[in-house]
């Protein structure tokens, strides 16, 4: 005996009412109001249009100040006068450095050399602990958020060129003596 088999079209209720209800909420999520657009418009939108551009900044004006411009005076006649006391100092440091070219390490005219380049350094270390007084100036100025002070940027440079020309000529001299 052949075990019986409903006929195809014949299958249970409850199979067939869950078929009906998947179709329809399968067709319920296709369908949409005919009064709106489908996606989001591709439009520009006004925020788009406002660009990533910093804002244009306003010009500062820039204020006398007495008392700053009183330091950058002072400072100013020190660097003047240690870059005259290297100049000096230089000068005789290339001096004993000719006289000690042929010299043996540890020779009079060898120690002559060397105490006029200690003193060429002790006068770019002023120089350097001034620049470091004119930094710091700007420092107190740039947390105040007050704007630059171009005659202490002036002074700034200033200090700064003589630092590094100092150095420059120090160690010029330094290479022309035998090594210790």
């Amino acid at each position: 005996m052949t075990p019986y088999r409903p006929a195809p079209f014949a299958r249970p209720a409850h199979i067939l009412r869950a078929s009906i209800l998947l179709v329809g909420l399968s067709l319920a999520g296709c369908a949409r109001d005919r009064g709106t657009t489908p996606y989001p418009s591709l439009a520009v939108r006004p925020v788009e249009k406002q660009g990533f551009a910093e804002p244009a900044a306003k010009p500062v004006v820039l204020r006398p100040d007495p008392t700053l411009d009183t330091q950058i005076t002072e400072l100013a006649r020190r660097l003047t006068s240690v870059e005259q006391e290297f100049g000096t100092a230089h000068d005789q440091a290339r001096a004993d450095a000719a006289r000690a070219r042929g010299a043996a390490v540890g020779s009079d005219a060898w120690l002559a050399a060397q105490t006029a380049l200690a003193t060429l350094d002790e006068i770019r270390a002023r120089t350097s602990s001034l620049l470091t007084e004119i930094d710091d100036r700007a420092i107190q100025r740039a947390a105040a958020l007050e704007p630059d002070y171009p005659t202490l940027n002036a002074l700034r440079e200033r200090a700064s060129a003589a630092v590094t020309r100092q150095a420059e000529q120090i160690k010029a001299i330094n290479d022309t003596l035998p090594a210790a």
